[in-house]
């Protein structure tokens, strides 16, 4: 038996709620919110929730499209700029790098950089080219090609005619042709210096027996010409050569100075001078500081130099000592040069250095590229 006061309530779906009057309730509205959000749609606009819906899809505002736009502006041109400072690089215009133009347009470029990244849509590429920039911009760049210019000599990216002539003049700054070319040639110092050490290691033995390592190699290199280039003068290190048995008694080390004057006389060159005592001029402190001591009885290290000026050869003896080591920093520099060069840790050792020699081959070209330089 049904109930007649709830029998108006029963229809098809016993318990649900009754239907809406045709047209829906008097101002009903739709809303964006609730299931169609959560749908993941966007706003819906229409009269009514029965009449025709209207969905905006999320994202399209012309606001968005042109925040889009910004950031592929941003990305282009940062690409661009940096082009253009590799290139610049390239062509060894470092000075050019650093000018006032480059530096207003890397601000430029960094400011729109910083509108796209507060732009939505702009955001991602507007973080690629601050990313870039970060990398790439004129202070790195510009000190990459500093390194360059410097390590290759390359500036003729910004120098003049008149600069690029000077670079490429074949002598040296200050130093008179006519002195280079009365003087020894290369070949000419490197004999004299090698028939140097050989009497001193012969006179030395003879005396006193000791053996000899030869050590190093022979250095030839370029010398700078004063004007931003290359000269065709060049700079010599002989090879050097060490007695294999360590001389500790500083008394002996004075007798071997008075052999090694004696055949420096023979060969024209001048009395050894003292660069580890006070005659070089050199104070206490750096004394000690080079050699191990200001006092030469105790210092581990005796360096005598000698020459045949005006001509270019220069003579170094230096006696290592360990025995005179107080602290063993020495003995670890000593370690450090014998792994390198194969030389004995202690013992006398002789050189030959000298530099702004003209090859005996390059004299013809010398004397002809130095007509293109009167006055210089």
């Amino acid at each position: 038996m049904v109930d007649k006061r709830r029998s108006k309530y029963v229809g098809g779906s016993e318990g649900a709620p009754p239907l809406p009057p045709p047209g829906g309730y008097h101002g009903a509205r739709r809303i964006a919110a609730g299931l169609d959000a959560a749908a993941g749609l966007g706003r819906a606009s229409g009269p009514s929730a029965t009449g025709p819906v209207t969905y905006t899809a999320p994202g399209t505002t012309a606001g968005r499209r042109s925040a889009n736009a910004i950031g592929l502006v941003a990305i282009v041109v940062t690409a661009l700029f940096v082009l253009v400072l590799l290139l610049m690089m390239g062509a060894g215009g470092t000075d050019a790098l650093y000018g006032p133009s480059m530096l207003v347009l890397q601000l430029v470029i960094l400011g729109l950089i910083v509108w796209a990244l507060l732009t939505p849509r702009g955001r991602t590429l507007g973080s690629i080219a601050l990313a870039t920039t970060l990398v790439f911009n004129v202070a790195t760049v510009g000190a990459m090609g500093a390194l360059r210019s410097a390590a290759t000599h390359a500036y003729d990216g910004t120098k003049s005619e008149e600069q690029q002539h000077a670079a490429a003049y074949p002598g040296m700054k200050d130093v008179a042709n006519h002195d280079v070319l009365a003087q020894s040639s290369l070949e000419q110092v490197q004999r004299q210096g090698d028939e140097l050490m050989s009497d001193l290691r012969q006179r030395i033995t003879a005396e006193y027996g000791y053996t000899w390592v030869e050590s190093g190699e022979r250095d030839i290199s370029p010398e700078r010409n004063g004007y931003g280039g290359e000269s065709m003068l060049r700079n010599y290190t002989s090879t050097s050569w060490t007695t294999e048995q360590p001389i500790h008694d500083n008394a002996r080390k004075r007798e071997i100075r008075l052999i090694i004057e004696q055949v420096l006389a023979e060969q024209g060159m001048y009395a050894l001078w003292e660069l580890n005592g006070s005659q070089s001029g050199i104070s206490d402190d750096m004394l000690a500081k080079l050699y191990g001591s200001a006092n030469v009885e105790r210092q581990h290290t005796w360096e005598w130099y000698s020459d045949n000026y005006p001509e270019p050869l220069r003579f170094y003896a230096d006696f290592y000592d360990l025995s005179k080591d107080a602290t063993g920093e020495f003995r670890t520099q000593r370690q450090a040069i014998s792994d390198q060069t194969g030389e004995p840790l202690e013992g006398l050792q002789f050189t030959i250095y000298a530099r702004q020699l003209l090859s005996e081959s390059d004299r013809a070209e010398f004397e002809e590229r130095l007509k293109d330089y009167p006055g210089f």
